[in-house]
C-alpha cells in the first residue's frame, strides 16, 4: 500500500482496513521496529489527522460539564457554593437562570479541573455591536483567524 494524507472517506477506510489487516495478518502480534509496525504507527497518525479534522468534537454546555464533574467527585451543590458565591447563586447557574461570570469560571476551572473551553462553550451571551464586529474583522489578521478557525459563527452572529 502507497501511504499519502487521508483526504476523503475512502482512503479513511481504506487505511483503517489496512491497519486491521496489519493487526491479523498472523496470530503473533507485530514486532517493534519492522516494516508492519512503521506502516500501523504511520497510518494512525494519518487517521488521526483526518479524524481530527473530519469529526471534530464540540465542547459540551458547560452547565452539563460542571454537573458532570459534580457527579464524578461525588459533590452536592452545598459543596461548591463558594466557587459560585452561595448557595442560592449555585442553584441559579446551575438551573440556568444566572449566567456564570468570569470568576466563577476561573474558580471552577482551577478547583474542580473543568476546562475552560467547556465552561466557555457556547456562550452566544458575549457579543460585540455589529460596527464593532466590522471593525475588528475587518483586520487581517483577526478576520483571517476568525475565518480559519471559528468558521461564519462570528462573522454572521446578530
Amino acid at each position: 500500500m502507497t501511504i499519502r494524507v487521508i483526504k476523503n472517506k475512502a482512503e479513511y477506510e481504506a487505511a483503517c482496513q489496512r491497519i486491521y489487516d496489519l493487526i491479523n495478518a498472523n496470530q503473533e502480534s507485530v514486532l517493534k521496529g519492522s516494516n508492519e509496525a512503521d506502516e500501523m504507527e504511520v497510518l494512525s497518525i494519518l487517521i488521526e489527522k483526518y479524524e481530527r479534522e473530519q469529526y471534530k468534537i464540540k465542547a459540551p454546555d458547560p452547565i452539563e460539564a460542571i454537573k458532570f464533574r459534580m457527579e464524578q467527585m461525588n459533590l452536592r451543590q452545598k459543596d461548591i457554593s463558594p466557587l459560585f458565591g452561595g448557595k442560592t447563586r449555585v442553584s441559579e447557574v446551575l438551573n440556568k437562570k444566572r449566567p456564570l461570570s468570569l470568576k466563577m469560571i476561573i474558580l471552577l476551572n482551577r478547583y474542580l479541573g473543568i476546562p475552560l473551553e467547556s465552561l466557555l462553550a457556547d456562550n452566544k451571551s458575549v457579543k460585540l455591536k455589529p460596527n464593532e464586529r466590522e471593525v475588528v474583522l475587518n483586520v487581517p489578521s483577526i478576520g483571517e483567524y476568525v475565518n480559519s478557525t471559528l468558521g461564519q459563527d462570528i462573522v454572521a452572529e446578530d
